[in-house]
């Protein structure tokens, strides 16, 4: 009797893990079975989402820019050929140089304002 029990609560961990990976694969776009494209969606919308899912085309890494973003109206995704390494470290060297910039600016601001 214990053994069915076992079998039968090994069955039910086994089904829930499934259900799980399965719901998860489906949102990352993995399995096919969602998507979160409409037929409406202009190509702007497409590329934004394909950044954001982790999707290249032709091959290489998509980068794109919402066009209700500042300055940066109309702008077409572009596409890079670079390695994932190579993007890491750019946006570390970015985050980097910002955040020097910040200081800098902070330290420039607090000595102007003193006598």
């Amino acid at each position: 009797m214990r053994l069915i029990f076992g079998f039968m609560a090994l069955l039910i961990v086994l089904a829930v893990i499934g259900t799980l990976g399965k719901t998860q694969l489906s949102v990352l776009g993995l399995t096919g079975s969602a998507t979160t494209r409409s037929a409406n969606q202009g190509s702007e919308t497409k590329a934004v989402t394909d950044a954001v899912m982790g999707r290249a085309r032709d091959g290489a890494a998509t980068i794109a820019v919402p066009g209700d973003m500042g300055g940066m109206a109309g702008a077409a995704p572009a596409v890079a050929d670079v390695t994932v390494p190579m993007q890491a470290q750019a946006i570390q060297n970015r985050v980097r140089d910002q955040t020097n910039a910040a200081l800098q600016k902070g330290a420039d601001r607090s000595s102007a304002s003193q006598p």
